[in-house]
């Protein structure tokens, strides 16, 4: 006799909810450096796994920010940021900097849609590229600095869950620009992309409060569409890359924006 359709729907549920642990693994797997143990990372998979980007992303921010907070009684605001800032590098590998910086060669490069595409696969960094990274990692110092050890905290956490939101809307909103790569493995369900951004914004909020937090979430979105955007026009889509400079990008934003309301 073949189960009721409550019966069914009952156990994907209990399926679902036993595999969350490995989905989460594998969000860390993917974004971060933590070692993590085959067995737990065999019962999930990377199409789950996406809607736990920003709680990952969370999760990272705030231990860039705990860096900061206890280095900051030793050291002063501005040389334990940059330990902050560099642990926030260190913990997810580069993968992210490392996009931004060929997304911004690709973008200096003169040409159609292949050459930039040929010019952002090349492993070796260009001067748009340096530059980017320099900007990038001086503009976050500089934010994060000049306002107090919590509140970069704070700050940290909100923008590492929008940033990987980010990265969702990103890559459910834009073809992948190659049949191969990253980009072309992303993909990005209606119910991941929902959970996901859901989870982002609550932890938005939880951190930099209600309208600092909501001012947050509309920075991250705002990247997020001109990313979008540019990915479309200039290579035809998503690309790693394309979703690394996302990521990278939206973090900074945001982190400006919280600074300039609590600086302020």
């Amino acid at each position: 006799m073949s189960a009721t359709p409550r019966a069914s729907a009952a156990g994907r549920i209990a399926r679902g909810v036993t595999r969350v642990p490995s989905d989460v693994a594998h969000a860390l797997a993917f974004l971060t450096i933590v070692p993590l143990p085959g067995a737990l990372l065999r019962r999930g998979s990377f199409a789950a796994a996406v809607a736990w980007f920003p709680l990952v992303g969370a999760l990272v921010g705030a231990l860039a920010g705990g860096l900061r907070e206890a280095f900051d009684p030793l050291l002063g605001a501005t040389a334990a940021t940059v330990l902050a800032v560099a642990g926030l590098v260190v913990v997810t590998g580069g993968l992210h900097q490392d996009g931004l910086a060929d997304s911004a060669d690709g973008l200096g490069v003169r040409g159609d849609r292949e050459r930039r595409l040929a010019v952002m696969r090349d492993s070796a960094i260009g001067v748009f590229g340096a530059l980017a990274l320099i900007g990038w990692a001086l503009l976050l110092v500089s934010a994060l600095a000049a306002i107090d050890a919590t509140q970069a905290l704070r700050a940290l956490i909100a923008a590492g869950a929008l940033a990987r939101a980010a990265a969702l809307i990103h890559g459910a909103a834009t073809p992948p620009a190659r049949p191969e790569g990253l980009g072309a493995g992303f993909t990005v369900s209606r119910p991941a992309l929902g959970f996901g951004c859901i989870t982002a914004a609550i932890a938005s909020v939880a951190a930099a409060g209600p309208w600092r937090g909501l001012a947050s979430i509309a920075t991250a979105l705002a990247v997020a569409l001109l990313s979008t955007a540019w990915a479309r026009r200039a290579v035809g889509g998503r690309t790693g890359d394309t979703l690394g400079a996302t990521i990278a990008l939206t973090e900074l934003a945001v982190c400006l924006v919280l600074a300039g309301t609590w600086g302020g």
